[in-house]
C-alpha cells in the first residue's frame, strides 16, 4: 500500500521536471520576419533594371542586371558608408539582400545587412523619368527603411567605382597591405592668410 502513493509522487515530479526542461527549451522565440506587401507586375515599355538611379538619403544607386539576377551598389553622399545588393528579378518586382559598409571602421558596427526590395515603374505622362519605390530591412526583415530613386537618364552603371572588399578597406586599401602613395612628396604650401574658404573643422 506504499508503493501506490510513492508512485503518485514521482509520476508528479516527473511531470514538473518535464515541464520546467520543455519551457526552458521553448522560451520565446524569434518574432517571424515582415515581409513586404507587394506583388510582381510587368515591366513598364522598354524598362530595364540595369542604370542608375538617385536618392537623397541614398545618393547613387548603380545597378546592372544578367537576366534575373540584379547586382547594385551605392555610395552615399556623404561618401561615409557604402552598400552592395544582390537580388533576383521577377518583372518590375526585385527582391535582394544587401551588406552596407562604414568607411574606416572596422569591428561588429562597421556592417550592416539585412533584406529588401524594390519596385520598378513609370509615372503618368510624357518624358517623365523612371523610378524605383522599395525599402530595406534588417535581418531576415524586407521591410524598414523607405528608399525612392529616381531612374537617370543616359548614364552606365559603374558597380567598381564604389567601395571595396568590405570593412576592411581602411585607409584606401585591406588592413593588412601597404598603404603608401607613389611618386615624390610635394613641399608644404605657404598658408595665404586668406581662410574663408577653409572648411571648418
Amino acid at each position: 500500500m506504499v508503493a501506490k502513493p510513492l508512485m503518485t509522487k514521482l509520476a508528479v515530479l516527473l511531470a514538473m521536471m518535464l515541464a520546467a526542461t520543455l519551457s526552458l527549451g521553448c522560451g520565446p522565440g524569434k518574432p517571424p520576419a515582415k515581409t513586404a506587401n507587394v506583388t510582381a507586375g510587368s515591366m513598364p515599355d522598354g524598362g530595364e533594371w540595369s542604370g542608375v538611379y538617385y536618392s537623397p538619403l541614398f545618393g547613387y544607386l548603380h545597378v546592372e542586371a544578367s537576366g534575373d539576377r540584379v547586382k547594385g551598389r551605392w555610395l552615399r553622399p556623404r561618401k561615409d558608408q557604402w552598400g552592395e545588393l544582390e537580388g533576383t528579378a521577377d518583372g518590375n518586382l526585385l527582391k535582394f539582400e544587401w551588406s552596407e559598409y562604414i568607411d574606416g571602421l572596422v569591428g561588429p558596427n562597421s556592417k550592416k545587412s539585412g533584406k529588401g526590395y524594390f519596385v520598378y515603374s513609370r509615372p503618368e505622362g510624357d518624358n517623365v523619368d523612371d523610378v524605383i519605390k522599395g525599402e530595406l530591412g534588417r535581418g531576415d526583415d524586407e521591410v524598414g527603411t523607405p528608399w525612392d530613386a529616381v531612374k537617370q537618364r543616359n548614364v552606365e552603371p559603374d558597380l567598381e567605382s564604389i567601395g571595396g572588399s568590405g570593412s576592411s578597406d581602411v585607409g584606401g586599401g585591406d588592413w593588412d597591405s601597404p598603404n603608401e602613395e607613389s611618386g615624390d612628396p610635394e613641399p608644404p604650401a605657404e598658408p595665404t592668410g586668406d581662410d574663408e574658404d577653409a572648411p571648418e573643422l
